[in-house]
């Protein structure tokens, strides 16, 4: 191996390295203190050109400060491998050594935001089972250094070394441009609106508390309360908003899918999938068959008539874990070939087709009914305080039937089957997800019941995995004992690792 390549000493990242963390460190400070300078903009003529130097002098420390800590933070970060470890010492006032078994490690990951993408250099993320304290971010490596770091790491065994070339060089699965378009007009528009709303009610409230840091309160106030008034008496406008907003959050379906899975490719190589994707971040993540826990195959009435669907793979995470979403991968526009192809991977010789579907007991679909009745109840309380015409209690008359739709589609999609080495567990309303589970990736399972399941004499089992719950509610108990007792006969006799 090449000496500028041999990780058997303590090596630094790549100098650009500095300018990441600068950068990093910069973003956060400005993130937390953005509406300071959004008020020293708006009072920027009226402050004295003795407290503006003042300022700027001070703004000038700040900004040495944080070049000064990005440094120590780069000539402290060091990394080596020994005796299949990866070892990293990292701190500046308070210094920690951290010691990773290679067979612990669960991803090694590539990922490129715009400025790495500028300045050519990679992130690197070596993610373990979920420990927070073991993940580890190198900021800044040339594609050769993490290549060989990855390579280091993974290819650990002969085994591996021999296989370690065997790459198919037609990708499984390509999805170009015009295909993620297509794949983004068939996504769930309704989580994109209820995240635009969520942004909207967290921006409305950053400028309440700036109004009222303003003391002008009042204006905000009078402002809100006009255009309500506005808004109750024009039906148009009410008409007009709705579309904008889903417009609006087509759009931002199209764009999230865009930037997120960008160019995605995928490969099978040694028994794992390798996937490429992301257009201002591009990420590079090998996914190893041992390490997933289960997936899931979700499609939707539209995506189901164009022949695709999206495939989420399941690891182990922990909670100290603050992102939980890395832990999750996600592949859109699979055709059922590239579906059929992963599952044989995953679950080899397994025959999932020709099952009798389990429908839960029929207390499942008055429970759905009486959570709704509730919903319904609240959805018309606040019509009555926040409205004052009496004819927005007419949304009933739309709602009631939609609401009506959900749960029937949302009891019929409800189902499981299980053969002796895999529970299928689906769930959805419009759109449909089939999770998969092997049961050897179970570590725990519970019977629940309240007190109302058990004068029904139904109850819900809820199995317990390294990547977290997978749920089947309300079947009748004489079932639920038999999966209960079955999965702890599997859990005990299998002597597959989870990891």
């Amino acid at each position: 191996m090449n000496n500028t390549l041999n990780f058997s000493q303590f090596r630094h990242q790549s100098k650009k390295g500095i300018v990441i963390i600068y950068l990093n460190l910069l973003y956060k400070v400005f993130k937390a203190f953005w509406l300071l300078l959004f008020l020293f903009i708006q009072k920027f003529a009226k402050i004295p050109e003795n407290t503006l130097t003042h300022i700027y002098i001070g703004l000038g420390f700040v900004l040495l400060f944080f070049l000064i800590r990005a440094f120590l933070i780069f000539k402290n970060f060091q990394f080596k491998i020994d005796n299949n470890h990866f070892i990293l010492k990292k701190g500046i006032l308070k210094k920690t050594n951290t010691s990773i078994p290679f067979d612990r490690i669960q991803n090694i990951n590539y990922k490129q935001n715009i400025i790495q993408q500028i300045i050519n250099v990679h992130e690197v993320n070596i993610e373990t089972a979920g420990s927070s304290k073991a993940e580890i971010s190198i900021k800044a490596l040339s594609i050769i250094e993490a290549k060989a770091l990855k390579k280091a790491i993974t290819i650990y065994d002969k085994k591996d070394a021999a296989n370690e070339e065997e790459i198919i060089e037609k990708p499984l699965l390509k999805i170009g441009f015009f295909e993620l378009i297509k794949v983004s007009l068939t996504e769930n528009h309704l989580q994109s609106l209820l995240i635009l709303f969520a942004l909207l009610v967290g921006f409305f409230q950053q400028i309440s508390d700036l109004f009222d840091g303003l003391g002008k309160r009042e204006i905000l106030d009078n402002y809100i309360s006009e255009n309500t008034s506005t808004l109750e008496t024009s039906v148009v406008l009410i008409i007009g908003l709705l579309i904008f907003f889903t417009i609006i959050a087509v759009l931002s379906s199209v764009v999230r899918v865009v930037l997120r899975h960008f160019d995605l490719t995928v490969f099978i190589k040694n028994n794992a999938l390798e996937i490429y994707q992301g257009l201002t971040t591009k990420k590079s993540v090998v996914l190893k068959k041992a390490k997933v826990q289960h997936i899931t195959v979700s499609t939707n009435p539209i995506k189901k008539w164009l022949g695709i669907s999206f495939i989420t793979f399941k690891q182990a995470i922990s909670g100290k874990v603050k992102k939980k979403q890395d832990k999750v991968i996600k592949i859109v526009g699979c055709k059922k070939a590239q579906v059929l192809e992963i599952k044989n991977l995953l679950f080899p010789n397994e025959n999932l087709e020709g099952f009798t579907k389990n429908l839960p007991d029929i207390y499942f679909r008055f429970r759905l009914y009486f959570r709704t009745l509730i919903l319904l109840i609240l959805i018309n309380i606040g019509l009555f305080f926040g409205f004052e015409n009496n004819y927005v209690f007419g949304l009933n008359v739309i709602i009631l039937p939609i609401f009506i739709l959900f749960i029937k589609l949302k009891y019929k999609k409800r189902y499981y089957f299980f053969n002796e080495e895999l529970l299928v567990v689906g769930q959805g309303s419009i759109e449909t997800h089939k999770t998969i589970l092997p049961f050897f990736k179970v570590q725990n399972v519970k019977l629940k019941q309240t007190i109302f399941q058990v004068k029904k004499n139904v109850a819900d089992i809820v199995f317990q995995t390294a990547s977290g719950k997978v749920k089947i509610p309300c079947i009748p108990i004489e079932k639920a004992l038999l999966i209960y007792n079955y999965t702890l006969y599997k859990i005990e006799i299998s002597k597959k690792s989870w990891m």
